[in-house]
C-alpha cells in the first residue's frame, strides 16, 4: 500500500512517521508513506495557499490551484482521495478495514478555515474523526493511517486483531498483568486459573458488560449469536442486582 499526504505542514510528520508501529512498517517495505508539501506548488509568488473567501467571512480559505496540482502530482487510476472534513462520514473500524484494501489512498489535510468547494470534485470520499475542531487536517490524517496500516498483512498478528475494541462491534475485555494485586485490588481469579475454557467464557461476558455500560449504542447494528445473548442477559440481570 501506498499513502500520500498532501499538507502544509510536512515536518509534523516526523515523529510519527519514525516511531512504533508505523516505522516497522515501512522498514518492513509493507507501506510507503509520503508528504508532500502543497505550499510548494503555489504559482503565487509569495507561495500564497489561501485566500480571503468571496462573501466576506471570517479567516482564510485554502485555494483550488496549490491543493489540486499537488493532488495531480501524485495521483493515479489506482488513487483513492480523502478529504477529512466535519460532514465527513465519522470513521470507524469497519471504514479502517475497508481502506486497507486500497492500493493508494491520497489524503488531502485542510487547513485555515476550509478549502475552496471546488477542490470537493476531486475528493472521494470525506471522513471525520469526530464532532470537534481541529486546527488542520494533520491530526485526522494520522489517526486514519496508524488505524489502516496496522491492518495490513504483516503488520501485526492477524490475531492481534480478533478481540480488539470494535473489531466484533463491541468493546474489549480488561486486561490485567502483574503483579496480582496491588493496593488491595486483585486480578480476577479466573485468568490465573489456567482453565483456558473458563478464562474464554469469562472475557466474552466482561467484554459484553463493557459494551453495555459504556457504549450500548453498538448493539443496535449487531446481531448477536445464541450464546452472546445468553450471557448478555445473565450481564444485564448482574447489573440489576447491583442496583
Amino acid at each position: 500500500m501506498k499513502i500520500s499526504i498532501l499538507t502544509l505542514f510536512p515536518e509534523m510528520f516526523d515523529g510519527f512517521l519514525n516511531t512504533s508501529i508505523i516505522k516497522k512498517a515501512r522498514l518492513k517495505e509493507l507501506v510507503e508513506i509520503e508528504c508532500i508539501d502543497i505550499r510548494s506548488f503555489s504559482t503565487n509568488k509569495h507561495k500564497r495557499v489561501d485566500d480571503y473567501p468571496f462573501g466576506g467571512g471570517q479567516g482564510l480559505v485554502m485555494a483550488v490551484q496549490p491543493v489540486v496540482d499537488a493532488l495531480k502530482s501524485v495521483k493515479t487510476d489506482d488513487s483513492f482521495v480523502l478529504l477529512s472534513s466535519p460532514r465527513g462520514q465519522v470513521f470507524n473500524q469497519a471504514k479502517a478495514r475497508s481502506l486497507s484494501q486500497k492500493d493508494h489512498i491520497v489524503f488531502i489535510c485542510g487547513h485555515y478555515e476550509g478549502l475552496d468547494e471546488r477542490i470537493t470534485h476531486y475528493v472521494d470520499e470525506e471522513i471525520s474523526i469526530g464532532d470537534f475542531i481541529l486546527t488542520g487536517g494533520e491530526l485526522a490524517s494520522m489517526v486514519v493511517t496508524d488505524a489502516v496500516v496496522r491492518l495490513l498483512d504483516g503488520v501485526i498478528r492477524e490475531s492481534s486483531h480478533q478481540d480488539e475494541s470494535f473489531e466484533q462491534a463491541r468493546l474489549e475485555y480488561p486486561q490485567y498483568t502483574r503483579p496480582e494485586e496491588i493496593e488491595g485490588m486483585r486480578v480476577p481469579d479466573v485468568l490465573l486459573s489456567g482453565h483456558h475454557k473458563n478464562i474464554e467464557a469469562y472475557r466474552l461476558k466482561e467484554s459484553l458488560r463493557e459494551t453495555w455500560l459504556r457504549r450500548p449504542d453498538l448493539f443496535l447494528n449487531q446481531k448477536l449469536s445464541k450464546e452472546e445473548t445468553k450471557v448478555l442477559i445473565e450481564v444485564l440481570q448482574e447489573e440489576l442486582k447491583k442496583d
